[in-house]
């Protein structure tokens, strides 16, 4: 990668890895401050207050891609970046739950993924672009992490408001590094038109937005699930750290090679599947196999494997098919099923385990990720490294 493109992408990376390491850690504390709030006692509000953060998401992607596209990126993630920390502060100032709802919903509208995803691509190569986004996934799991360790000290030392409000000063150093750090992306390059039922239309781009709801709607699953089977296997909720980091750690390193494979050697389609097929191993095994500590983390460490492959593959395919002016408009269908995805896996999930048991949630996993593998199987070839930089010399 050149410096820019280097700076470029860890800059970018970094945006969405500050609004992420906020977000990540209301999840393991949440719960608990709802308790202490007028209304919390209601589950289902509770629930409601975790989930229409994802809803709203949903229906703002398409908006920013697709304005994205015609404002310019910086402008439009600012923008977003600014109401996703209004929001934070309405969030931090609630003093009931349906204050606490209305500041949730309010930071939703903030959902500025799929313009920095398409901004990457602007930044970057296409022969450099899934490491690109291997970096933003990268700093979406250190954020992960680094989340799931400080979240119960930091709600011990400044109290849900605090974490509310920092949230707030993540997004405003968000706003800074976009425009201080992240590079402009200089002459815009000529995109032939192309109306945008190109990109409800194309099977390819198709098949990667199934693909992402399913990696998520899983993930979540798989997070109301593991848990309390964490906490039922001897390991306190304030150790489950202790599993995680490593777990997500040792993920990434082994993830390295599959994506050099995946990008020098044209392997996109056998890595992709591969991956998916960790993905079905992982839920199988946590569906049929008693749930020790150790082997939660094995069968962990088999899933995310698969996982953090697709996370920093699926956007870099994403970005090289859709139509070229029409990339922010793609990425916001795509960030649309993502957020999809986590509402329906969260929901679903919770359903499955409070009325039929734990190991359905993984069975019922398991079937969804086995009809991704199928319909990833007829894929077309994705573009190889070769053949992009070929084109770009002739051009």
């Amino acid at each position: 990668m050149s410096p820019k493109e280097l700076r470029s992408s860890m800059s970018l990376a970094a945006v969405i890895g500050l609004r992420m390491l906020g977000l990540f850690m209301i999840i393991p504390v949440f719960t608990i401050y709802a308790r202490t709030v007028p209304g919390g006692e209601n589950a289902a509000t509770v629930g409601l207050a975790i989930g229409i953060y994802g809803f709203v998401q949903a229906l703002f992607y398409i908006p920013y891609g697709w304005l994205s596209d015609r404002l310019g990126r910086k402008p439009v993630i600012a923008t977003g970046l600014a109401i996703f920390a209004l929001g934070s502060v309405i969030a931090a100032l609630a003093h009931d739950m349906n204050g606490l709802i209305l500041g949730r919903a309010v930071q939703g509208l903030g959902a500025v993924s799929s313009a920095v995803i398409a901004f990457v691509a602007d930044l970057t190569a296409e022969a450099n672009r899934t490491k690109a986004m291997a970096m933003v996934g990268g700093f979406i799991g250190i954020s992960y992490a680094v989340a799931i360790v400080a979240a119960a000290p930091l709600f011990g030392w400044i109290g849900m408001k605090g974490i509310f409000l920092l949230i707030a000063v993540l997004a405003v150093a968000a706003i800074a590094v976009v425009f201080w750090v992240v590079p402009d992306p200089g002459v815009k390059p000529v995109h032939h038109k192309a109306p945008f039922r190109t990109v409800l239309h194309n099977p390819e781009l198709l098949r990667l937005n199934f693909g992402v709801f399913v990696l998520h709607a899983t993930q979540i699953a798989l997070f109301v699930v593991i848990p309390r089977a964490l906490v039922e296997a001897g390991l306190p909720v304030v150790h489950h750290w202790v599993l995680y980091l490593p777990v997500m750690g040792l993920s990434f390193v082994l993830m390295v090679p599959a994506i050099i494979v995946a990008e020098k050697h044209g392997r996109m389609k056998p890595v992709m599947l591969a991956a998916i097929a960790l993905l079905l191993a992982g839920q199988i095994l946590l569906a049929t196999m008693p749930h020790t500590i150790w082997t939660v983390a094995i069968f962990l460490l088999i899933y995310f494997l698969g996982f953090n492959v697709l996370e920093a593959s699926q956007p870099s395919l994403v970005s090289k098919l859709a139509p070229g002016e029409r990339k922010g408009a793609a990425m916001g269908v795509y960030n649309t099923t993502q957020s999809l995805g986590y509402a329906v896996g969260g929901a679903g999930g919770g359903w499955l385990l409070a009325h039929v048991s734990a190991s359905s949630v993984f069975t019922v996993c398991s079937v969804f990720v086995f009809a991704w593998l199928i319909v990833a199987a007829t894929m077309a070839r994705p573009p190889q490294r070769a053949r992009a930089e070929a084109a770009s010399t002739k051009h």
